[in-house]
């Protein structure tokens, strides 16, 4: 206490100044219109840049909250397009699907690893059994196809990436009913290969590949690439055709997980069939 006294006993004029000095700010501003209008501009001006820079602070936080809300709603719209492609009975009601009877239903998820430059390429997803993912269920990203789930843990699947030795897929030139297989050569992360398509077939460069209707894993229609280059092969009875994906894989990270819910019903008439033979 002794101390704050010496201090004011020191510094008084100072400190009365700074007093006579506010007193007399606070008159000329109350007295004069534009003096006041100058203070209230000012004071307005300084709260405005704190709450913006508080709502761009608070926005940055909530970043991660928003980009998930976003890819719930990719996902809703993603299910829509997918089953409005099969020409299904669809009501909506506020973008809201969870009651719309469906083929498929589809599960976000983000991957936490990615491989693109081996030649037999993994992509590990942050769902699992808990999240009712199961093996060989089809992955795919807004602009094109990713895998199928290979194996699967509590929390955690392995997909397949279509960057794999081991990936034949069923695919076809849209606009057409010529199928082939999507397989690929291990030479480039961003281009892929369609063969066994017939040497009759009219193809040429920029013609869309979409995902063919003999897959029970990947609906019909999923786009994948377009065509950059093709030529016959060393049979010439049928095209090699170098597609470039539509997907950058080597900058992935929000993902969809489609689940046909028919599959079971699918393999087990097919497999029937199969041992009636």
């Amino acid at each position: 206490m002794q101390r704050i006294i010496n201090f004011i006993i020191r510094n008084k004029n100072l400190l009365l100044y700074l007093f006579l000095f506010v007193i007399s700010l606070a008159f000329t501003i109350q007295s004069h219109s534009y003096h006041q209008s100058k203070y209230f501009n000012s004071a307005n001006w300084l709260t405005g840049g704190i709450y913006k820079t508080s709502n761009s602070f608070s926005s940055y936080i909530n970043l991660k909250k928003e980009n998930e809300k976003l890819v719930q709603e990719n996902m809703r719209l993603r299910n829509f397009l997918i089953n409005k492609e099969y020409n299904f009975q669809i009501a909506v009601d506020s973008l809201l699907f969870d009651s719309i009877q469906k083929d498929y239903n589809i599960i976000s998820s983000r991957i936490i690893k990615n491989s693109y430059s081996h030649l037999d390429n993994y992509i590990t997803l942050n769902k699992g059994t808990k999240d009712g993912i199961t093996q060989d269920m089809g992955v795919i990203t807004p602009v094109g196809i990713l895998g199928i789930v290979e194996n699967t843990s509590e929390n955690y699947s392995r997909v397949q990436s279509i960057l794999n030795r081991k990936s034949n897929l069923n695919a076809k030139i849209k606009n057409t009913n010529n199928f082939g297989s999507l397989i690929w050569n291990t030479k480039d992360y961003n281009t892929v290969q369609l063969v066994d398509i017939p040497r009759r077939v009219k193809i040429k460069i920029g013609d869309t590949i979409l995902t063919g209707a003999s897959s029970s894993i990947f609906p019909e229609n999923i786009p994948i690439g377009t065509i950059k280059a093709f030529d016959l092969n060393t049979s010439k009875s049928s095209y090699s055709i170098d597609i470039n994906l539509f997907n950058d894989m080597s900058n992935i990270k929000n993902v969809y997980i489609i689940n046909n819910k028919n599959r079971e019903e699918i393999q087990q008439l097919e497999s029937e069939t199969k041992n009636g033979d």
